[in-house]
């Protein structure tokens, strides 16, 4: 796995600058060449010659170390050995410092931060410990800033101006000089772009780049939480201008070049909000009984491409971000909506995978390539679900739906319920190999016409969705093993999710215990057993959505790369994403991949595409904290409205400074802070999870079900205050 090569890289070069100051530091007085270094560090490889030949140049380049005579080193006076690592800077203001390879973070009190934000990569050097429990530092230099631009709040003086930043974890205001204001005004909501930090000065320089509107409006927070993960709004107009160029008609020499399916029964099922239609499935009884089922994903790679400025703007935008009000896609809307949207009665150009299936759900023939099609129909989730749930054990000769002013034909009713069928089958083996069923509930709301929360309902998965994810996973699946498998190597784009960690698996069993429930630990089939079985029996209980969180977080995170490690969630020996181009942009590299492939084409530049996975995989991670972050200032608006009411809470988390409470009927989650609770005087029992009173002994416990109601909210921080009414 790349990500695993690179911090594999990264570990060895820290062990090597740990190595080299422990061996300088040991003789202060005298100096040594890197092959008397390599023997008492043990190095005997080249590489690792290589590696310390090249790092002794570059912490000589530092002024960290000096070359008393030509190739013999020695340590700088009072040097501190200088690692490199990634801030995580606490609201208190101080910060932990995550090193590769390093089992402690280091602390770095606030006064010793050099300048540096959450998340810069930054060179930090390691104090003696001199008594302390833990590693402590402070930052020489940033390496690279994370960010640099912050949304924040103007607060205008007469003859300047400061930009108050939003992100609780900015510890300072960011100075703005009046003719940098770009016409903000006094209370404006903006985007503020950093400039240098002068020593002598309190603040950073920045510039306001962007008006977002007042603080509070619906449109300026929403704008403001795509500004704050530097996802964009809007399409620039020339990219606008280019798609609106191209042209989407289907061409008599194109279908020629493609295996026409028009003919064949074709229909799409997808959300009944939907704008766009990526996915459409096709079914036909072959004469030897077996079926012929084709996965039909919109071709996007034909009008996409490659050193274009509509193809650069979708790879610099890698993902489609979907907030509670809108959807910011990663294509114009002439192709999201219209030429890749398999709508229903329309010719469209498709790349496919189609099957030949046994009753079993045995694959008996597969292919992959370019086709034309004709969906005959489109369904909502809920009317294939209708057709399933309606069987009865006969297929019916037709079934009205929607208000009753619509039929559906024999044959699409037939082939609904045999891929049904079917999907139950592939989903029956993949969870008996060791797949994890995650069915977490998602919040949505019902929205006005104002975007005003009018109500909250959670998003189930039923047979009809699972149909569909069934054979999407099939396509992703099939695709990657189709390259995967082929001698030579090739270069290709996976989908690959590792196994859990131990520790974090052990601080889950940690918590669920205090609901009665346990995983087992074992072995890798252990694990996945009975995390189903755990995810399982948790359904239907207070602890239901606390639970399948901490699950989901005990995981690994998914990524792309080219290094295939499979897939653990999915128990996917390959897996790669193949079925949502319109969405996704590995997606998109993977049909040029596989085109490139089937046309007998020559392996690709790993590195190229390596540098593409991490780029997907780092825009996917900022949508969805977007996304997470455009739900809770829905939850806040909509219990704006909720403030007299009591509700019935399931404690969610415990800290040192108050209790997470979420809101039983609807998922809202908030704070109580410990001040708030007057009838004692409370501490934080980290090993019980819990607050404890002083004088009463009175427990507050994770899991424990309380009322509440709410006490603040606040749309512009997104925070949710709870008074605490007392245990239920």
């Amino acid at each position: 796995m790349a990500k695993k090569k690179k911090r594999a890289r990264s570990q060895r070069k820290n062990e090597i600058t740990k190595g080299i100051f422990t061996v300088l530091e040991k003789e202060p007085s005298k100096s040594f060449n890197y092959k008397q270094i390599a023997t008492k560090l043990g190095i005997t490889d080249t590489q690792g010659r290589n590696d310390l030949i090249q790092r002794l140049g570059q912490l000589k380049q530092k002024e960290r170390i000096t070359e008393v005579e030509r190739g013999k080193f020695r340590k700088i006076a009072s040097q501190e050995p200088a690692l490199e690592g990634t801030v995580d800077l606490t609201t208190s203001g101080n910060a932990y410092i995550m090193v590769d390879g390093m089992d402690d973070d280091i602390f770095v009190p606030g006064h010793k931060l050099n300048g540096a934000f959450h998340g810069d990569l930054v060179e930090v050097a390691i104090a003696p410990k001199r008594g302390k429990k833990k590693l402590e530092g402070r930052i020489n230099t940033i390496i690279k800033r994370k960010k640099t631009s912050y949304v924040g709040v103007v607060d205008k003086q007469k003859t300047f101006a400061f930009v108050r930043p939003t992100d609780n974890r900015m510890y300072t205001d960011i100075f703005v000089p009046l003719d940098q204001l770009n016409k903000a005004e006094d209370g404006d909501k903006v985007l503020v772009e950093l400039g240098e930090w002068p020593k002598d000065r309190d603040s950073p320089y920045g510039k306001v780049v962007q008006i977002l509107g007042k603080p509070g409006e619906h449109h300026t927070e929403i704008h403001s939480i795509l500004a704050e993960y530097g996802l964009p709004y809007e399409f620039p107009h020339e990219v606008e201008q280019y798609a609106n160029t191209l042209d989407t008609t289907i061409k008599t020499e194109e279908i020629k070049k493609r295996r026409d399916m028009r003919e064949v029964l074709t229909f799409t099922i997808d959300p009944k909000d939907a704008k766009d239609f990526d996915d459409a499935l096709s079914f036909q009884i072959l004469d030897n009984g077996n079926y012929e089922i084709g996965i039909h994903i919109a071709d996007v790679s034909h009008y996409l491409q490659p050193n274009t400025i509509l193809d650069e703007e979708a790879y610099d935008r890698a993902t489609s971000v979907y907030l509670v009000d809108r959807v910011v896609p990663m294509l114009p809307e002439v192709l999201s909506n219209n030429a890749c949207s398999l709508r229903p009665k329309e010719e469209k150009y498709t790349f496919s995978a189609i099957f030949e299936m046994d009753p079993k759900a045995k694959i008996k023939k597969q292919w992959f390539g370019r086709t034309v099609i004709d969906s005959n129909e489109r369904f909502a989730y809920e009317e294939a679900q209708y057709i399933i749930e309606h069987k009865n054990g006969n297929i019916p000769k037709e079934v009205s739906i929607r208000d009753g002013a619509y039929t559906v034909s024999k044959e699409i009713v037939e082939a609904t319920l045999t891929l049904d069928t079917l999907a139950k089958t592939m989903r029956k083996e993949r969870m008996s190999a060791g797949a994890i069923s995650f069915d977490k509930v998602e919040v949505r709301f019902n929205l006005d016409e104002n975007n005003e929360p009018a109500g909250v309902y959670f998003k189930e998965s039923k047979d009809a969705n699972k149909l569909i994810e069934e054979f999407m996973l099939l396509a992703n699946r099939k695709v990657a093993e189709f390259i995967g498998k082929q001698n030579p190597k090739k270069t290709f784009i996976y989908r690959i999710h590792d196994e859990p960690d131990e520790e974090k698996l052990m601080a889950l069993n940690n918590v669920i215990s205090k609901f009665g429930h346990k995983v087992n630990l074992m072995d890798k089939k252990s694990i996945s057993s009975s995390l189903n079985q755990l995810l399982h029996n948790v359904k239907g209980k207070k602890e239901q959505n606390l639970v399948d969180t901490l699950t989901i977080r005990s995981m690994s995170k998914a990524i792309y790369t080219t290094d295939n490690i499979g897939h653990y969630g999915l128990s996917f020996d390959y897996y790669s994403h193949f079925t949502s181009p319109i969405r996704r942009y590995p997606d998109v590299m993977v049909h040029r991949l596989l085109q490139h492939y089937l046309d007998g084409g020559k392996s690709t530049k790993e590195e190229v595409y390596e540098a593409k996975c991490k780029h997907s995989s780092n825009m996917e991670v900022l949508a969805s904290s977007a996304e997470r972050d455009s739900i809770k200032y829905m939850q806040i608006k909509f219990m704006q409205n909720h403030k007299d009411k009591e509700f019935l809470g399931v404690i969610s988390g415990v800290t040192e400074w108050g209790i997470y409470v979420e809101i039983i009927e609807n998922k809202c989650e908030g704070m109580v802070r410990i001040r708030d609770i007057k009838d004692d005087y409370y501490n934080f029992d980290e090993k019980q999870y819990a607050i404890v009173g002083e004088r009463f002994k009175k427990t507050y416990q994770l899991g424990d079900e309380v009322m509440v109601m709410v006490k603040n909210t606040d749309l512009v921080k997104r925070h949710l205050d709870f008074v605490l009414l007392g245990k239920k």
